[in-house]
């Protein structure tokens, strides 16, 4: 299954071809097990998909979508390489069949629910909040290395833009350096103060991109720099101490924020923290009490390494039918 869902190209925005293969194949276990399956419109083009067997307690859920380039899959004796192999496909085909197992022990009232966007603005998650189908219990996918994460980081991003005035580089003197003051907001923005959780651990910044300027004997007229906190706690202190550190250099657009989560915890589990963002803020708990637990490591995600064990995968089919039984049994 994670080899046949890699093959089909589904970077974001182009997730309906996969989406499709998934709906069909949730469409024959809700016949043969008398459930339903249902595409949830997200927009023109573009859809969830869900199942369920009775009403939903539980819901497994994952993204359809993957970030570029597309890589499709190879292997070797203990690993499936390619994009989406653990973020999320992987993951994707787990859940699957992980469902199929359930439903032939006779296990019901969960559901199945994958969804588009999460790599770039969670549009699928957003939807999916405003049609809830009253699940009690949310497991979102995510390569955790088959340990259920305790909390996960939030973001804050900024696009940091600094103005001046061209001139010649020989008589900088008649001009103002756009740069030199995006240096200097950078500069001051780096000497931040992090704030610390006990259980997220640190936050932290990283300067994603910086652009500006016309040519090596220019005084740059125009720079920009656009940063990002993974953030542990309430996000107004950075926003201060961000409007300080530009104020008098550059200017500071807020474009993003993902707010930080603590995560449910269940016995029996092996545990972590992860730094990622996901798409359980944007459920908002709709769907659910949120918890998270994948296949694969976070570390190869996004890269041209991209690949989970292939013992993972299988140990985690055995996982999602555990934090099912369980979840099922408290209610």
């Amino acid at each position: 299954m994670t080899r046949r869902l890699i093959e089909l190209e589904s970077i974001t925005g182009n997730e309906r071809q996969v989406g499709e293969f998934v709906y069909a194949r949730l469409g024959e276990l809700a016949a043969r097990h008398k459930g339903k399956a249902e595409k949830m419109p997200v927009e023109a083009e573009r859809f969830n998909v869900f199942a369920s067997w009775d009403e939903p307690v539980v819901t497994l859920s994952t993204h359809l979508d993957t970030v570029p380039p597309f890589i499709n899959f190879s292997e070797d004796e203990t690993r499936i390489w390619g994009r989406g192999s653990c973020d999320a496909k992987g993951i994707l085909a787990a859940m699957l069949t992980a469902a199929a197992g359930l439903l032939a022990e006779g296990v019901r009232r969960f559901g199945l629910l994958f969804v588009v966007g999460e790599e770039k603005n969670s549009a699928g998650a957003l939807a999916a909040a405003r049609q809830p189908r009253g699940s009690r219990f949310l497991v979102n996918g995510e390569p955790t290395g088959n340990k259920l994460a305790l909390g996960s980081k939030g973001a804050l991003r900024f696009e940091i833009t600094a103005s001046g005035k061209m001139a010649h580089s020989a008589y900088p003197e008649l001009g103002e350096s756009a740069i030199e003051k995006l240096l200097d907001a950078l500069s001051a923005i780096r000497a931040i103060r992090l704030p610390s959780d006990p259980l997220l651990g640190p936050s932290t910044l990283n300067i994603g991109t910086i652009s500006g300027g016309h040519a090596p004997n220019v005084v740059a007229d125009q720079a920009s720099a656009e940063i990002m906190f993974r953030v542990v706690g309430s996000p107004e202190p950075l926003r201060e101490a961000v409007a300080r550190a530009v104020e008098g250099r550059a200017s500071a657009r807020e474009v993003l924020y993902i707010p930080p989560v603590k995560l449910g915890h269940l016995p029996g589990f092996d545990t972590t923290v992860v730094a990622f963002t996901s798409d359980i803020p944007a459920f908002g708990g709709a769907w659910g009490k949120p918890f998270m637990l994948g296949p694969g490591s976070i570390h190869v995600a996004h890269t041209e390494q991209e690949h989970v064990l292939k013992s993972e995968l299988v140990a985690a089919v055995g996982l999602y039918q555990k934090i099912v039984r369980q979840l099922l049994a408290a209610c």
